[in-house]
């Protein structure tokens, strides 16, 4: 059963060291929310956003995250829902179920950043192309295109 049925939320640019029960602390600048269990054993939890962990959705009014919070490792093992402020209390996992979510979440990590590593070595490789043949521009080439332009601006005048 849950403690905590709400959460309210708090942008902060830091988080802070002693954390309120009931409270969502949001810092965007750390793409990260911390909050009390909401189990209300009082251990610390964090949701990175990132585009493998978590997702927050602000509506104007109130916070949800996506996916579930599974607190596997903590003593209650607690598993919850955050949708718009409200704790929705979800099934315990087994622990093949867990085992199963890690897996999938490694494999999801891994590919995330393998495609990411592929399109940065692609936008960071070098042209391998054939040189291109350059020409020199001699000074009597710049002479007369600056002539060419003087003698323009005087017929305008």
């Amino acid at each position: 059963m849950m403690r905590y049925n709400r959460l309210e939320h708090h942008f902060v640019e830091h988080i802070p060291e002693c954390l309120e029960p009931g409270v969502l602390y949001i810092s965007m600048e750390y793409a990260t929310a911390v909050h009390c269990c909401c189990c209300g054993c009082g251990k610390e939890v964090v949701t990175p956003f990132t585009p493998t962990d978590w997702k927050m959705t602000f509506d104007g009014e109130t916070i949800s995250l996506s996916p579930s919070i599974g607190n596997w490792n903590f003593a209650c093992r607690s598993h919850y829902f955050i949708r718009s402020g409200q704790v929705i209390e979800a099934e315990t996992w087994t622990i093949g179920q867990v085992e199963s979510g890690h897996r999938k979440d490694r494999s999801a990590k891994a590919r995330y950043y393998r495609t990411l590593e592929q399109t940065e070595a692609v936008k960071t490789t070098p042209d391998v192309t054939a040189p291109r043949k350059t020409t020199k521009i001699r000074p009597s080439f710049i002479k007369r295109c600056f002539g060419a332009i003087r003698r323009f601006w005087r017929n305008l005048r």
